[in-house]
């Protein structure tokens, strides 16, 4: 919790997040799913957009702060918190029309289960945008202070996603692969992969 605490303004609002929501578009309408929603940084924006946003999130404490934070809000009509992960959303088979993940992915217990259950859930011709920052990549505006800690983040459960892995997951799920590979999201290098049911 104290980690939390101490990246807070990051968790709260996130150009990369604002960007994501933006390049997956959730309509008036449709059903979207934030993976690892966190305190809300794509949750809200996509809810204020006039879609239900499925907030999946396995911690307590962040389903707690997002739970209060759709209330402050206003939108706590348009969004639903669940206690799943990527591997496991209890999300109904073909009920989403948008599904996004912002720096989640290296934590999936699983890259190939993660991906397979996005696409179970998603609705046809539902879309997909799962994207981890690059801190690896020296323009990358956190390089220098995420640098030192890579080594140590390894050793819980931190890893470097290879797009080219996700795509062949997303292709064996049965959904087509827009794109698979290195991108800026927000101006910030990035690990992207993008794709429909």
């Amino acid at each position: 919790m104290l980690r939390y605490l101490r990246h807070a303004p990051q968790l709260w609002a996130s150009e990369v997040n604002e960007a994501v929501v933006a390049r997956v578009a959730p309509q008036p309408g449709e059903t979207a799913m934030d993976i690892g929603a966190g305190t809300g940084a794509g949750t809200i924006p996509a809810a204020k957009r006039g879609c239900t946003v499925v907030a999946v999130e396995p911690t307590p404490y962040m389903r707690r702060v997002l739970t209060l934070r759709s209330a402050l809000s206003r939108v706590q009509d348009n969004v639903r918190i669940v206690d799943g992960t990527a591997e496991t959303t209890t999300v109904s088979f073909g009920s989403i029309d948008a599904a996004w993940a912002v720096n989640t992915m290296h934590h999936w217990t699983s890259l190939d289960d993660g991906i397979a259950e996005l696409v179970r859930v998603l609705a046809p011709g539902g879309r997909l945008l799962l994207v981890d920052e690059d801190f690896d990549d020296p323009t990358h505006p956190d390089y220098e202070s995420f640098g030192a800690k890579r080594t140590e983040a390894h050793s819980h459960h931190f890893h470097t996603v290879d797009p080219r892995a996700a795509a062949s997951a997303l292709e064996a799920a049965g959904a087509a692969v827009s794109f698979a590979g290195l991108d800026q999201i927000a101006g910030r290098p990035a690990i992207v992969i993008e794709g429909r049911a």
